[in-house]
């Protein structure tokens, strides 16, 4: 057994639908958590749009937001989003439809082994991991690395 430090999940759970911004009454049964990995500074509560500049690609306007059901593929997010700030691991609630991600199905791999998602709607955020462990410097310079391939041979890795 290893000594690794668990994921600290904070979520804020609405106790009635007054507690709720969208005055929605919460589920009883638990369905999927989904995570959005970024270097913004949010809180609960915040909604996360489509619109932004993406952190990824060209870094054209974005016309998805991303979120995943996989921490492992919210940890990449978060530490392949540009910038110096430390990386973030938001749970998300989804206000509108899901779609797969196409970047990461059936083009890569066949279904979605990732469980990544994108929406036109925006998530709102109802929690952040904290205490997850993030990539070597090795993982992430190999990662970065085959990324700036793909941008020199013109490739670009966001199908929005």
């Amino acid at each position: 057994m290893t000594n690794e430090p668990t994921p600290d999940l904070r979520i804020g759970v609405a106790e009635s639908s007054t507690d709720r911004p969208d005055g929605i009454e919460p589920r009883a049964e638990f369905v999927s958590a989904y995570f959005h990995g970024t270097r913004a500074n949010l809180t609960t509560g915040d909604l996360i749009s489509r619109g932004y500049t993406s952190n990824y690609g060209r870094r054209r306007e974005a016309n998805f937001v991303y979120v995943t059901s996989n921490l492992g593929a919210a940890i990449w997010g978060a530490e392949l989003a540009v910038g110096t700030d430390p990386g973030r691991i938001y749970v998300v609630e989804p206000t509108g439809e899901l779609e797969d991600d196409p970047n990461v199905t059936d083009k890569k791999f066949p279904g979605n082994p990732t469980k990544s998602y994108r929406t036109r709607e925006p998530v709102r955020v109802v929690g952040e991991v904290t205490g997850w462990r993030g990539h070597s410097a090795e993982e992430l310079a190999t990662m970065k690395a085959g990324l700036e391939r793909l941008k020199e041979q013109g490739i670009e890795h966001i199908d929005d």
